[in-house]
């Protein structure tokens, strides 16, 4: 019977090291002990298993800085820490069955780029060399590419995605979109907004996920620690994002002002009200007329210099009023937990675990412009949640001020979490770190993005700042 208690303990390790990825076997032993911390079932992976590893391959470069080779480390998941992820699993795998990497970087991206400069080709001829019999695959799950001008879609490429191909999942009246007040307003990733509010209108909710992650025997999730603008931080929960092929299915924020019912800005003015009059009708004009699209890029530029920078100003739900993004986020570990690859519900649960690359994190315009943190650590749990909880504490962050993580542990329609937040405990090679988890000491202080700044903070770090905690 699946219940939440089988899908994962509150145990979480963070293991300390060199905050540099030069010492390839440093970092194995670092990763090795994280995981070997958690004190594993010897059959969490068995000979014969499918094992799929999903890195952060969000984007092939620092947003923000595209000139500079080396901005993608606070980015994406290091090769190197991928590499020695799935060594660990092969070698459990004795021989027999197969080591799946796969991620669905954003549509705009160039998961080419990311094959090309992290050689991540020659990774699986290596590995396929070290581990005979073990079958090593490596694709993008993107159903299409999409070309971006300043922000904007001015065409779209298809692509082969998930060779197993992808399911859709039903939660229906079990989705935490249900009797959600943005609903008919929902934005996702582009401005095709009737497929997304067509995805979720009451009670019907329904989300398309590829099929080999939710085929998996064991799930490998390695996620970049970074913080993030519409949920908070990006660790194991929002990095699952990436395994579907449709990101216009999920919804990001809701549109209009708090005043309007929606979170696209943070400020109920006259001017964000008709900034987003505005953006909505020029959206729809352009909607699947590419050939126009390029029309809006100069009037993109115009509208910044009246209604401000994105830089500056809190828009697109970027801000820590944003109450649609972690709803989405939940339901997709609804999917994962309780439906298998048919769609049909699980029998067994799934074999999950989180291992996150924190050797260089990253914060402030997360999740593609961050800058960079040097933590050194690698972190490891078998929850997504308390692994995420463990995270914030370690970045510095309050848990409790992103409905991300507080939601998380009151879901009532499939609930994700079988334990209490005070359950959670830390295993650590730092004696500050270990114990329960909010009594982690000798913290980071991440930066967070500016519409988080002075509400996501810790307590001791508001009190610093001259904030009500």
């Amino acid at each position: 019977m699946i219940s939440p208690s089988s899908f994962g303990a509150p145990k979480v390790s963070v293991f300390n090291g060199p905050a540099s990825y030069d010492d390839a076997d440093a970092l194995r032993q670092q990763i090795e002990a994280a995981i070997n911390a958690l004190e594993l079932s010897a059959d969490f992976i068995k000979p014969g298993d499918r094992v799929v590893i999903k890195p952060n391959w969000v984007k092939e470069h620092n947003a923000s800085k595209p000139e500079d080779e080396g901005g993608w480390l606070t980015i994406i998941t290091h090769p190197l820490v991928v590499r020695e992820v799935a060594r660990w699993a092969a070698k459990k795998l004795q021989g027999r069955g197969s080591v799946t990497l796969c991620d669905a970087p954003q549509s705009d991206s160039s998961f080419a780029t990311i094959r090309r400069l992290h050689r991540l080709d020659d990774m699986v001829t290596d590995l396929t060399k070290e581990f005979p019999g073990v079958a090593f695959l490596l694709f993008d799950m993107r159903c299409e590419e999409w070309t971006i001008d300043d922000g904007v879609t001015i065409a779209k490429r298809e692509l082969p995605s998930d060779p197993s191909g992808a399911v859709d999942i039903h939660l229906d009246e079990d989705s935490e979109f249900l009797g959600h007040p943005g609903l008919g307003k929902l934005y996702g990733a582009s401005f095709d907004f009737a497929t997304t509010n067509r995805q979720h209108t009451d009670p019907h909710h329904e989300y398309r996920i590829c099929r080999t992650p939710m085929n998996a025997d064991v799930l490998i999730n390695v996620p970049k620690l970074k913080t993030h603008k519409k949920v908070g931080l990006t660790v194991a929960l929002k990095n699952l994002v990436g395994t579907t092929p449709r990101t216009n299915w999920l919804p990001r924020h809701t549109e209009g002002t708090p005043a309007e019912g929606g979170d696209q800005f943070a400020e109920s003015t006259a001017k964000r009200a008709l900034e987003g009059t505005l953006m909505r009708n020029a959206k729809k004009i352009l909607f699947g007329r590419f050939f126009l699209s390029k029309l809006f890029v100069p009037l993109k530029k115009l509208g910044r210099m009246v209604f401000g920078d994105t830089k500056e100003v809190v828009r697109s739900g970027n801000w820590h009023g944003n109450n649609t993004a972690w709803r989405m986020i939940l339901d997709l570990h609804k999917c994962f937990f309780y439906f298998d690859g048919r769609g049909e519900k699980r029998e067994k649960p799934l074999r999950y675990l989180t291992i996150v690359d924190g050797i260089i994190g990253g914060d402030g315009d997360g999740p593609m412009s961050c800058d960079p943190v040097a933590s050194g650590v690698i972190i490891a749990g078998t929850h997504p949640v308390a692994v995420d909880c463990v995270s914030a504490q370690l970045m510095g962050l309050n848990w409790k001020k992103t409905r991300l993580l507080k939601d998380a542990f009151e879901v009532k329609r499939l609930p994700i979490v079988g334990f209490r937040p005070s359950e959670i405990t830390v295993a650590s090679n730092k004696a500050e770190w270990k114990g329960p988890f909010e009594e982690m000491k000798d913290c980071f202080e991440f930066q967070c993005h500016f519409g988080w700044s002075g509400h996501l903070e810790s307590d001791e770090r508001l009190a610093r700042m001259g904030k009500r905690a």
